[in-house]
C-alpha cells in the first residue's frame, strides 16, 4: 500500500503517441516507452523505423518486448486510481442502456459514456474521463457528447479529426486536406459551417412549415366542401322526395279520377241496359200469356166460343215499338291522351307553384345582392324613380351633361354596384312589358352610339321583342329561345370566378339561358333597358325586386 500511495502522477505513465496511460508498454532501443499497438501502428506507416520522440532511425525493426517494471507500475495505477474513482462516484455511475453509449475502456460492465474524445476517438464513463480534466495535455483534447462510431469523424485519408468545412466542394476534411486535394479551396471551423447550414435549415423548416400549412389548408378546404356537398346531397335528396312525392300524388290523383269516371260511366250504362232488358221480359211475358190464349182458341171446335173470344184478343198488346232503342257500346278513345294532358296541366301548375323545376335557382338566390339603378348612366329619356328600383321610357329627351358613362342612343342605364368576384344575383320584374333587355354590361363597354349587344362587346343580355320572342344576344347571332311559360319575374345570376351568366323565370323557377366559359376582364354592372314604348303597349316600368329568399 506504501508504493501506491507513491505512485508518480499520471502523465508520467502516458503513451507519447496516444496521450493515454500505457497498454502493454513496450521499450524502444533508445529507451523510450510506447503502448505496443501504438508504436506497432505507426512503423506500419512508415517506410523507416524511427523513434516518435527522439526521431532515431533503426535500419532494422527493433523486436518489441513488454516492459515488465512500466506494466507492473502502470497496472498498480489503474487499479489505484479505478478503486478510488468507485469509491467517490459508484452511487452515480450507471450501466449503459439499450441505445445508450458504452464507455470504450471499462472491462465487465459498460458504464453510461459521459464525453467522446475527438483526439483519442474513444468514449468515456465518469472514471475514465477523469484524466481529460485533471491532465494537462489531456485537457486540450475536443471533448463531446457521447456519440457512436467516433471513426467516422476521422478524416478517411489522413486519420486526422474532421475539423473544418470545405465550403468549395461541401464536405468536412481535415487540417491535412486542407494543404493537399483542397488547398485552393474555401474553409472554415466546423462551428461556422453549422451555423450557415442551420440558417439554410431554418429557411427550409419555415418553407415546409408553409408547406404543410398549405396542405392543412387544402385539407380543411376539401374537408369543408365535402361537408358543403353532402349538405347539397341531402338537401337534393330532401327536395327530390317532396317533388316527386307530389308528382306521384297528382298522378295517383289522375289515375284514381280516370278509373273513377270510367266505371261511373259504365255503371250508368249498365244500369240502362238492365232497365231496358226488364222492359222487354215483361212484354215478352204478357206476349206469352197472349199467345197462350190464341193456341187455345185455335184449337177450339166451339164456334161461339171461338168468335167470343177473338173479340177480346183483337186489340193491340199493351207494347212499344224497340226498334229506335238500343244501347250504344262503349268508346273511350282518347280518354286516356285526354287525362295525361289534364295531368300534364295539373302538374305544370303545382310545379310552378312550388318552384319545382330547377332546385338550383333556390340555392342561387342566396346569392342575392342589393342592386340601384345609376341615374348618371341613364340614357335622356329614362324616367328613374326615387328610390333606384324601377326605370321607364319618357316622352321628352332631357338635356343633360354628356359623359362617357351615359348611354347617348340605346334606351339602357346600369346599376350603381360593380362585381369583381363571386357569385350574386338579382331579379327584376317584366311583367306587362312587350319589350325588353337585361343582362350584365363591363365597366368599358362602349355606351356612345350604336351599340352592339353580345359578350365580345361585353354585353351578356336576353331580350323579348314584340311580346312573343324571346332572343338570348350571342356573338355570332342572336340565339332564339323558346320559354313554356311567359316570364313575369327576371332572376340574373353571374359567377365571376366560373364565367357563368343564368337568366331565370323565377316563378317558374325554370332556366331561360345561360352564357357559359365568359372571360371576364374588370368589373361587371347589371344591365337594363325597358325599350320603347311601342305606342304605349310597352309603357310598363321594369323593376328591380326584394329577393324573397324563402321561397
Amino acid at each position: 500500500m506504501s508504493a501506491a500511495r507513491s505512485l508518480p502522477s499520471e502523465d508520467q505513465f502516458l503513451c507519447s503517441i496516444c496521450l493515454q496511460v500505457f497498454t502493454d508498454p513496450v521499450t524502444t532501443p533508445c529507451g523510450h516507452n510506447f503502448c505496443n499497438q501504438c508504436i506497432t501502428r505507426h512503423w506500419n506507416s512508415k517506410v523507416k523505423c524511427d523513434c516518435p520522440l527522439c526521431q532515431k532511425v533503426f535500419r532494422t525493426r527493433p523486436d518489441l518486448c513488454v516492459n515488465t517494471f512500466i506494466s507492473e507500475v502502470v497496472a498498480q495505477f489503474r487499479h489505484e486510481a479505478e478503486h478510488k474513482a468507485s469509491s467517490s462516484s459508484s452511487s452515480e455511475q450507471q450501466a449503459a442502456k439499450p441505445g445508450e453509449v458504452p464507455c470504450d475502456v471499462c472491462t465487465g460492465t459498460n458504464m453510461k459514456a459521459l464525453k467522446s474524445c475527438l483526439v483519442c476517438l474513444v468514449s468515456y464513463c465518469q472514471t475514465h474521463l477523469e484524466p481529460h480534466l485533471t491532465v494537462p495535455v489531456l485537457k486540450k483534447h475536443q471533448l463531446m457528447e457521447p456519440v457512436e462510431d467516433l471513426e467516422a469523424r476521422m478524416c478517411p485519408k489522413h486519420q486526422k479529426p474532421l475539423e473544418l468545412f470545405c465550403k468549395s466542394e461541401q464536405t468536412c476534411v481535415c487540417m491535412m486536406c486542407t494543404v493537399l486535394e483542397h488547398k485552393t479551396h474555401e474553409f472554415v471551423p466546423l462551428s461556422e459551417g453549422c451555423e450557415e447550414k442551420k440558417t439554410e435549415l431554418r429557411k427550409t423548416e419555415a418553407e415546409m412549415q408553409q408547406m404543410m400549412q398549405k396542405r392543412r389548408e387544402k385539407i380543411k378546404e376539401i374537408r369543408q366542401s365535402l361537408e358543403k356537398s353532402k349538405a347539397a346531397a341531402d338537401s337534393e335528396k330532401a327536395e327530390g322526395v317532396e317533388v316527386l312525392t307530389a308528382l306521384m300524388e297528382c298522378v295517383e290523383r289522375a289515375l284514381k279520377q280516370l278509373t273513377e269516371r270510367i266505371e261511373k260511366e259504365e255503371e250508368a250504362r249498365e244500369k240502362q241496359a238492365a232497365g231496358l232488358i226488364k222492359d222487354l221480359d215483361e212484354e215478352i211475358c204478357e206476349l206469352t200469356k197472349r199467345s197462350s190464349e190464341v193456341q187455345q182458341l185455335l184449337h177450339s171446335e166451339d164456334h161461339l166460343h171461338l168468335l167470343q173470344g177473338f173479340s177480346s184478343l183483337k186489340a193491340a198488346p199493351p207494347t212499344k215499338d224497340w226498334t229506335e232503342v238500343s244501347v250504344p257500346p262503349s268508346s273511350y278513345e282518347g280518354t286516356v291522351v285526354r287525362a295525361v294532358a289534364q295531368l300534364e296541366e295539373t302538374l305544370s301548375t303545382e310545379m310552378k307553384k312550388k318552384n319545382l323545376f330547377d332546385p338550383e335557382l333556390k340555392r342561387k338566390r342566396r346569392f342575392a345582392v342589393e342592386v340601384t339603378l345609376d341615374p348618371e348612366t341613364a340614357h335622356p329619356r329614362l324616367l328613374l324613380s326615387d328610390d333606384g328600383k324601377q326605370v321607364r321610357l319618357g316622352d321628352v329627351r332631357r338635356k343633360l351633361p354628356h359623359k362617357p358613362e351615359r348611354f347617348s342612343r340605346c334606351p339602357a342605364v346600369l346599376g350603381k354596384q360593380r362585381f369583381s368576384s363571386g357569385p350574386f344575383y338579382f331579379e327584376v320584374q317584366v311583367k306587362g312589358k312587350t319589350d325588353w333587355t337585361l343582362g350584365v354590361s363591363g365597366e368599358l363597354a362602349n355606351r356612345r352610339g350604336e351599340i352592339t349587344l353580345s359578350p365580345g362587346e361585353g354585353f351578356w343580355t336576353i331580350m323579348l321583342e314584340n311580346g312573343n320572342q324571346y332572343l338570348a344576344c350571342e356573338d355570332c347571332d342572336d340565339v332564339a329561345l323558346s320559354l313554356r311559360f311567359v316570364p313575369e319575374k327576371v332572376g340574373v345570376f353571374v359567377d365571376y370566378e366560373e364565367g357563368l351568366v343564368s337568366f331565370y323565370d323565377v316563378d317558374a323557377a325554370a332556366l331561360i339561358y345561360s352564357f357559359t366559359g365568359c372571360c371576364f376582364t374588370g368589373k361587371l354592372l347589371p344591365y337594363f333597358s325597358p325599350e320603347f314604348n311601342d305606342g304605349g303597349r310597352n309603357s310598363a316600368p321594369l323593376i328591380i325586386c326584394p329577393v324573397n329568399q324563402t321561397v
